[in-house]
């Protein structure tokens, strides 16, 4: 049995995001990685599962890699968009240069800086915040704006809206620059054999079989296999490339200007990965 118990201890724990847009980055990682262990959770609860230590690796919102001098990038797979992302959308029920209180997707960090920066950097505006549990829907807030990311955001929320902001594709417009969400980090120093390359497989199998995962996936998210393949194909980026990495510490810079991020400005650990 401790014999058992020390084999278990010694797997390699991976934490990926429990999201559509998730699913052709772990294709087969199993298969390619089985020595480890593949956790699902949300992002947000993914970035405190990687800090505690509770996991090894994780596919954490690029803002807790800039607020965090211990953590590394793994691999050049990540989370990204090069125009429009769908599934990150800010909802206005007013003119957005009247928005005074903004409601929070529980679900994620990133975009949280993000819409921020836009609204702040674009508009003037700075609103109060409030926080929209996982579960709960806009009717269940009442502030001028709402903040949804997943799958949520890509099925509009009904009711009238002033604006509906694609956060992607806003930020790509406005800086000429891809943005990416989410990134595999771990701790400096953490043995991790061969899991970059795993990773980095895992991604590129994911993109040669992206039809057969629409196929597999549309109906769970209530998409059809048309507007699932085009999701995954068109509105997302899963390659971490030298203009993503530009795009990452234009980021960091706007994010330090906003006082959005705890950590000093030598604690940027965006390296480039081949």
């Amino acid at each position: 049995m401790a014999k058992s118990n020390a084999n278990h201890s010694s797997r390699l724990r991976i934490g990926a995001v429990n999201y559509l847009n998730t699913k052709p980055l772990i294709r087969g990682l199993g298969e390619l990685a089985p020595h480890a262990d593949l956790r699902m959770d949300l992002p947000s609860r993914l970035a405190d599962t990687l800090a505690a230590r509770r996991v090894d690796v994780a596919l954490i919102p690029v803002v807790e890699l800039l607020d965090r001098s211990d953590y590394t990038v793994v691999s050049n797979a990540c989370i990204g968009c090069q125009g429009p992302v769908l599934s990150v959308k800010l909802f206005s029920r007013t003119p957005i240069e009247e928005i005074r209180t903004l409601a929070l997707d529980d679900g994620s960090r990133t975009s949280v800086a993000l819409v921020q920066i836009l609204l702040a950097e674009q508009f003037g505006v700075r609103p109060a915040l409030e926080t929209l549990p996982i579960g709960a829907s806009l009717a269940d807030t009442q502030t001028d704006a709402v903040l949804l990311i997943g799958d949520r955001a890509i099925h509009s929320p009904p009711g009238k809206f002033c604006a509906v902001w694609d956060l992607g594709d806003r930020w790509v417009h406005w800086t000429g620059l891809p943005f990416v969400f989410a990134i595999w980090a771990a701790h400096r120093n953490t043995p991790l054999g061969n899991i970059a390359s795993a990773l980095s497989d895992a991604r590129d199998r994911g993109l040669a079989e992206i039809s057969l995962i629409a196929e597999e996936e549309a109906a769970t998210h209530g998409l059809t296999q048309p507007q699932c393949l085009d999701y995954l194909s068109k509105n997302l980026n899963f390659i971490l490339g030298p203009r993503e990495q530009e795009g990452i510490k234009l980021f960091e810079t706007l994010c330090r200007k906003w006082n959005l991020l705890a950590a000093g400005p030598e604690n940027l650990s965006v390296e480039k990965v081949s």
